[in-house]
């Protein structure tokens, strides 16, 4: 059976040759905040992706045009295989970080639904074979640039030269658990609201089944932890509130958003493990000026008094 790297890799070449992939170019560098390493790239040429992205759709209906999914359909060139009877993987169209992988719903969910054991049986299988970093943006103020649901993934470490494999992770060994919640903890250094638990999402704890569920109890204990509550649309579960998720193989985080930018700067879920993307050099500026870890405090929720 062909293993997903090598059906990433395989799908990565011939995107590539066909032009269906189109990789942003960076130049990289680090800012030292916090205690932590931040990773950030800065985009050398955005052109391309904003002349593709201004592309009208054809149609020949007058007026404004819905936007459209890109998932439903995919693009066929941009598949890498089928995780589940729920969801495909496919390559991230626009990549800024090499072998970033879409983890998307066969069927259109909203990306406000709460995840459920479909989703993470899919980003297990994916972090079974790939040991990487998956994240999840609940919400547009959060950072999701499509409705439709997917979560993401990019190999570990987020920066080859760093001393950790997500800058984040110099500052996990010092996580105090909270009390009355045994498996939560607070990160000390981090001054917004979230909710972190370490986790075995490898073989160690049984099947790809028994680590999915695993995965959702922690998710859901997290989100409370978290004060992101769960509301019924419909008769489907959804986040009460804007949030990213960040899982790996060892751990887990939750961090409640309030907006998505900071003086122009977008902040997804890979900010907050430590990698950011800028635009240009004025916006490295702006983000050396605030630190990155002010720019993380400026789009979340304050931390908890007490906690």
């Amino acid at each position: 059976m062909t293993t997903l790297c090598a059906a990433i890799e395989r799908q990565t070449a011939h995107a590539l040759a066909c032009g269906a992939l189109h990789p942003i170019e960076t130049a990289h560098t680090f800012i030292d905040d916090g205690g932590m390493r931040f990773s950030v790239r800065v985009a050398e040429n955005l052109a391309r992706k904003e002349a593709l992205r201004l592309t009208p759709q054809t149609s020949a209906a007058p007026g404004p045009k819905p936007p459209r999914d890109p998932f439903l359909p995919y693009e066929p060139d941009l598949f890498v295989g089928d995780l589940s009877s729920t969801h495909v993987a496919l390559l991230n169209k626009f990549n800024v970080i090499d072998r970033h992988l879409l983890i998307v719903t066969r069927r259109y969910e909203p990306q406000e639904a709460l995840l459920d054991a479909a989703d993470f049986a899919a980003l297990i299988t994916v972090l079974r074979e790939i040991d990487g970093l998956g994240f999840y943006n609940g919400g547009a103020a959060a950072g999701a640039s499509q409705p439709h649901k997917h979560l993401q993934m990019v190999p570990l470490p987020l920066a080859g030269d760093a001393p950790h494999a997500a800058p984040l992770e110099a500052l996990l060994g010092g996580a105090q658990a909270v009390h009355g919640a045994r498996p939560i903890a607070n990160v000390p250094g981090l001054a917004f609201r979230h909710a972190f638990a370490r986790l075995d999402l490898g073989a160690g704890i049984g099947t790809a089944e028994d680590a999915a569920h695993a995965a959702l109890d922690c998710y859901r204990a997290l989100l409370d932890a978290a004060c992101v509550p769960a509301i019924d649309v419909g008769g489907l579960a959804h986040q009460g509130a804007p949030y990213n998720l960040l899982v790996t193989r060892r751990w887990m985080l939750v961090v409640p958003r309030t907006t998505e930018c900071v003086e122009g700067i977008p902040v997804n879920s890979l900010g907050f493990a430590g990698s950011f993307f800028v635009r240009d050099a004025a916006q490295l500026q702006t983000l050396a000026r605030l630190g990155p870890m002010t720019a993380l405090e400026r789009v979340s929720v304050p931390r908890l008094r007490g906690a």
